[in-house]
């Protein structure tokens, strides 16, 4: 459990870490995993949920009502439930988001799988991903779950982040560097 509890900090890191225990020791990880990441999907999709996490008008009850309406709708699991419940009533929906990722990185940690950020100029087909994803499991050593993005301001190239790393090699960060190179020799 102690390198479990390293990956994730603050607030939302031991949030994460008691859920992970308590879906762990329910044997119901996979389930909690799925629900995190529906009500994750929900909060990018839905402006009005995200107010509703964010207010600070609302009352914890009225917070707490209208998050496990939501979720009887979606039918997410009652560890899940309790859990934003629990979230809801200490007045910490705020930090909603950062807890499913941390969440995500102990089952990720858990799983002994690695994930790559991927950020694009534009979509990748099948075989970039393929090659992508062949060429950071051999620099890594075992395989990467590869989470493509598209930033159209990179222009071009790519930006990879793995773990702590992250490499840029787009044509806007070459750009930018010989733009302040160019500042310097005038």
């Amino acid at each position: 459990m102690v390198a479990e509890t390293m990956i994730v900090s603050g607030l939302s890191g031991r949030y994460a870490v008691a859920l992970f225990e308590l879906a762990r020791d329910g044997e119901s990880l996979d389930s909690v995993a799925a629900d995190l990441q529906n009500l994750k999907s929900l909060m990018d999709e839905s402006a009005d949920l995200v107010r509703l996490i964010r207010s600070p008008v609302l009352t914890r009850e009225e917070q707490g009502q209208a998050m496990d309406a939501v979720m009887v709708k979606a039918e997410f699991n009652d560890i899940t439930r309790k859990f934003v419940g629990l979230v809801s009533k200490n007045r910490r929906l705020f930090s909603l988001g950062d807890m499913i990722d941390a969440f995500a990185s102990l089952l990720a940690q858990h799983r002994g799988e690695i994930s790559a950020e991927v950020t694009s100029a534009r979509p990748l087909d099948d075989a970039q991903m393929a090659a992508i994803s062949a060429g950071l499991a051999k620099a890594v050593g075992r395989e990467v779950n590869v989470i493509a993005s598209v930033d159209e301001s990179l222009i071009g190239g790519l930006v990879v982040k793995v773990g702590s790393r992250m490499i840029d090699n787009s044509i806007r960060t070459k750009l930018q560097n010989l733009q302040l190179a160019m500042k310097g020799v005038g």
